[in-house]
């Protein structure tokens, strides 16, 4: 396998979902502060760069990821030929990649507002950490919640230079939307992760793994209707929300089995429809 090859499958770029949920939250809060009366240009133009921005940052971290993990990745049937844990590709070009991949994304950072660069780069401790909460905690996908949505919260300041209450509400909807996903992709290796001692929500919960993501759901529901409201929009947008609603609890927990690997990493891929669902549910609700 050419060095090419191995850079596409050490940065899973061959695996959009992964960026796809980094970039949803972005294009959400984006539109919730554009004012669509206006020249156009601007919103394709910072929807473009928080698309790009997703993509080198998430294979920034699944570098950074592998690095952190090799020794533990090693020891998981899914993970033990991925470049780094297999010694194809050395700890120091990994570091490399990394550092090439975070400048390029900082080149697209500095098209937006002085505020929203600020604040991205005081995520950045928050990105390269998180692979370690694993080690400690029982909840590593809160800390990828507050991490993989925060694109959030720069869409809407991206626009407005300022935070307000109405985007916290989506981020922290946002947050439980990654916890209920991020568990059910936990269960893919929830054999091998207890064995090697590792923690995770799939793990804390897997006695009541139904009821945990219906709580998860039903937070990011109310987040959803509660910023609707706060944002004016039309009763449209809330009919709408039938949708997304229907996908999670109809189809995400209904097929849900913890038992059943391959069901698991068909769900959690499907919330890219969800992030899309969302996001021309926002739309619907600027422009009515």
């Amino acid at each position: 396998m050419n060095q090419f090859n191995l850079f596409i499958e050490l940065t899973r770029l061959k695996k959009p979902i992964g960026f796809m949920l980094l970039f949803w939250p972005c294009a959400w809060g984006l539109t919730l502060a554009y004012n669509f009366s206006v020249n156009l240009d601007k919103y394709f133009l910072y929807l473009s760069l928080f698309f790009i921005g997703s993509v080198l940052m998430r294979s920034a971290g699944c570098i950074a990821n592998d690095i952190l993990d090799k020794k533990f990745d090693k020891k998981v049937s899914r993970t033990k030929n991925r470049p780094i844990a297999s010694q194809k590709i050395s700890v120091p070009i990994g570091l490399f990649y990394t550092s090439a991949l975070c400048l390029l994304a900082f080149l697209v950072l500095i098209n937006f507002n002085y505020f929203t660069v600020l604040i991205a780069l005081a995520s950045i401790p928050l990105a390269f950490t998180y692979p370690l909460m694993k080690r400690f905690t029982y909840w590593p996908q809160l800390f990828l919640g507050i991490t993989f949505n925060y694109g959030l919260i720069l869409g809407w300041t991206s626009i407005t230079k300022q935070i307000d209450i109405i985007p916290i509400i989506f981020y922290l909807g946002a947050i439980f939307w990654t916890l209920g996903y991020d568990t059910i992709y936990g269960y893919q290796d929830i054999k091998d992760d207890e064995i090697i001692g590792l923690k995770s929500t799939s793990i804390k919960f897997k006695g009541t793994a139904k009821l945990f993501l219906i709580t998860c759901y039903l937070i990011l529901t109310f987040s959803l209707i509660i910023g609707g409201y706060l944002m004016n929009f039309d009763l449209l947008y809330f009919l709408f929300l039938i949708i997304p609603t229907a996908h999670l609890f109809l189809y995400q927990i209904k097929t849900f089995n913890l038992n059943d690997p391959n069901t698991c990493l068909k769900i959690f891929k499907n919330n890219n429809y969800f992030g899309l669902i969302i996001f021309i549910n926002i739309f619907i609700g600027k422009i009515l």
